[in-house]
């Protein structure tokens, strides 16, 4: 079971991050920095990766990895995650996030994207594509819609007092060893299992509240459809955002939802080389 393995990686793993998708601060303000990972090259077209709630830019290691050869892949550590400075407001929306990646990619002078989203990074990526044009296509992969849409405000209070109440009581490491094995299929690899738990115990507890707040005040669907090409894709196996609840999203963009074969929430971590391909299509869509 996933709760039995240490939440500790491998030192192996640990170098291995270092030495081949490092990360190191960006300056967008004064007093400002995103913490980013890179590595790639061989495209015009850079991929820029938002993590979800319970996670952070180490998650996309393999992705990167098996897209190096042919694509570069910037992946964020969101703001008051990793070595990100926090948000200043305590409720901060999808736009606040938003306007944080606008900074950072006028910080490293990208002209043109293919932005991607995760879980929650989804409701940061999303309004980030209606105002941006350097985002060439959005990629949503099991896609938070959140719970701020009208109609959603019983089920909005829970989830609220649900995750802060785990937080409170648990802990980062205690939410960690209790919530990391429902983001992973029966499928996962022990190693994957390890990735998510290690990932889940690096967060920060302003990050990850303020991030609980985007989650219950966010709606995915009223930023949606973006002006730009979507892709929604969604591991065949979660139970976080089920494919159902994907399924809603891609129809609401106007496409068909693209299945993650085997895998849970956190596909992207547990089945790497099918979502590097995913990417590597749409990469070939836009680019051309």
């Amino acid at each position: 079971m996933a709760d039995a393995l240490p939440s500790a990686l491998p030192e192996s793993e640990v170098v291995r991050l270092g030495a081949r998708f490092p990360a190191r601060g960006v300056a967008v303000g004064e007093g400002v920095q995103v913490s980013v990972r890179e590595c790639g090259g061989g495209s015009d077209l850079p991929l820029v990766c938002l993590h979800g709630i319970g996670s952070g830019s180490a998650s996309w290691l393999e992705v990167a990895q098996a897209l190096a050869p042919r694509a570069r892949l910037i992946a964020w550590d969101a703001p008051g995650y990793g070595e990100s400075t926090p948000l200043a407001v305590d409720a901060p929306r999808g736009t606040d996030y938003a306007q944080r990646l606008r900074e950072l990619l006028d910080a490293l002078g990208i002209a043109r994207c293919v932005l991607v989203g995760h879980s929650l990074g989804a409701l940061m990526a999303a309004p980030a594509a209606r105002v941006d044009s350097r985002i060439a296509a959005l990629v949503l992969i099991s896609p938070a819609q959140g719970y701020g849409a009208p109609g959603r405000e019983t089920e909005r209070a829970r989830v609220h007092a649900e995750r802060m109440a785990s937080l409170n009581e648990l802990g980062i490491a205690g939410m960690a060893a209790r919530r990391s094995a429902r983001l992973v299929s029966e499928h996962a690899s022990p190693l994957a299992r390890q990735w998510v738990r290690w990932n889940m115990t690096r967060l920060h507890e302003r990050g990850y509240r303020q991030a609980i707040e985007l989650l219950c005040g966010g709606d995915l669907l009223a930023d949606l459809p973006a002006p730009v090409p979507v892709t929604v894709a969604c591991g065949a196996l979660d139970v976080v955002t089920p494919p159902a609840g994907c399924t809603e999203v891609a129809q609401h963009c106007g496409v068909v939802l693209e299945s993650i074969a085997d895998a849970g929430h956190a596909c992207y971590v547990e089945r790497p080389e099918a979502v590097a391909a995913l990417l590597g299509r749409v990469l070939h869509s836009v680019d051309g």
